[in-house]
């Protein structure tokens, strides 16, 4: 009988685990897309044209707090998923797929037409189109980026502010090109990349979708090889002795597939706007001719300690984020770049008790 019960116990953690996954199996095809038709400015040809900017609504319609999930790059909305789960009985929740990802259109020029001014304005008429005068916003990787902007430009709109993966970078001081960088923090290096060869980059990236997903969308369990995010020239030359890269550790079935197809509409062709040199300088421009670098609504930075892109705690001390977030709380988690997908229960611990507190 004692056999019996300490075996039962030795069991318990393994079927809480396959419970746990049970209930958390996703379906990016059950989600209903809605479609905001917004303005969208294509500058090398200095015209306005329609865009398709699709979002999930999804949660409590009825509750007196919403909140909008801003994705990175290579992401999508469905890169929340196990945020809505968790947040669905108590929010309503706006999950976006920025202009150029998956099936919501851009405006055609890459390197001048998708600055972050740009994608903050695409964000207030999907929240229009939506029917939303105020939310949260909780960004992750370039998704942080335009949550700290959003609540920058309109602190009327956004009431908190959540950035996972990446600190919040103000447009104080002169602007300083992600070259100027690269000495300091190496694995910026891909970055250049991307901004200064962006045609390269695209015809790379899209060669083999699944390959380029799966290259980046690693976890601390599963890394990419060290030298991965040092070239300026290739961005998955780091690969090249692996013959096939292991599926994407956070997906369950059929959601790697999702995610090939949705890449496959525009494949990469617009996704690397917000690296490209004309496109960054606009946005530096835009904010530092405002002068309020100061966002005051409460904000929580959710910081991996082993991103193989950088050391952000050192880049959120380097840029004094601390000092232009009053009302910040910032803590760190031992996750690779993906913290919400790869420690979910953590991350969606720490953005309830945020939400609690104001």
């Amino acid at each position: 009988m004692r056999y019996f019960l300490l075996l039962a116990t030795s069991l318990l953690p393994i079927l809480a685990s396959s419970a746990r996954g049970a209930e958390s199996a996703f379906d990016p095809y059950a989600f209903q897309q809605q479609v905001a038709i917004c303005p969208g400015i294509n500058r090398a040809e200095n015209k306005t044209v329609d865009l398709h900017l699709e979002y999930v609504d999804v949660g409590n319609q009825y509750a007196e707090r919403t909140i909008v999930f801003l994705h990175g790059w290579p992401s999508l909305w469905a890169s929340w998923k196990y945020q809505i789960d968790e947040f669905k009985s108590d929010y309503r929740l706006i999950v976006p797929s920025i202009r150029g990802y998956g099936a919501s259109t851009h405006p055609g020029d890459v390197q001048t037409s998708g600055s972050m001014p740009d994608l903050v304005g695409d964000l207030m008429c999907v929240l229009g189109h939506a029917g939303v005068s105020q939310a949260v916003a909780i960004g992750h990787d370039w998704g942080s980026a335009l949550a700290y902007e959003a609540a920058r430009e309109r602190p009327d709109v956004f009431t908190a502010v959540v950035g996972i993966s990446v600190p919040y970078a103000a447009a104080a001081g002169p602007y300083v090109p992600i070259s100027a960088l690269v000495p300091t923090f190496p694995h910026f290096a891909y970055q250049v990349y991307f901004g200064d060869e962006t045609s390269t980059a695209i015809a790379e990236l899209s060669t083999d979708i699944r390959r380029t997903l799966r290259a980046t969308l690693r976890t601390v369990a599963s890394p990419p090889p060290p030298d991965f995010l040092l070239s300026n020239s290739s961005y998955l030359a780091a690969w090249q002795n692996v013959s096939t890269i292991p599926p994407i550790p956070f997906f369950g079935p059929g959601e790697e597939d999702y995610w090939v197809e949705q890449y496959s509409i525009q494949e990469f062709n617009y996704n690397l706007e917000l690296y490209t040199n004309p496109n960054r300088l606009a946005a530096y421009t835009f904010a530092n001719g405002q002068g309020n670098e100061t966002i005051p609504r409460p904000a929580l930075s959710i910081l991996p300690e082993q991103d193989p892109v950088a050391d952000w705690v050192d880049v959120a001390t380097l840029l004094k984020s601390a000092s232009l977030l009053p009302k910040l709380t910032q803590t760190t988690l031992p996750s690779a770049h993906w913290a919400q997908l790869e420690l979910p229960e953590q991350v969606n611990s720490l953005i309830r008790n945020f939400l609690s507190t104001f």
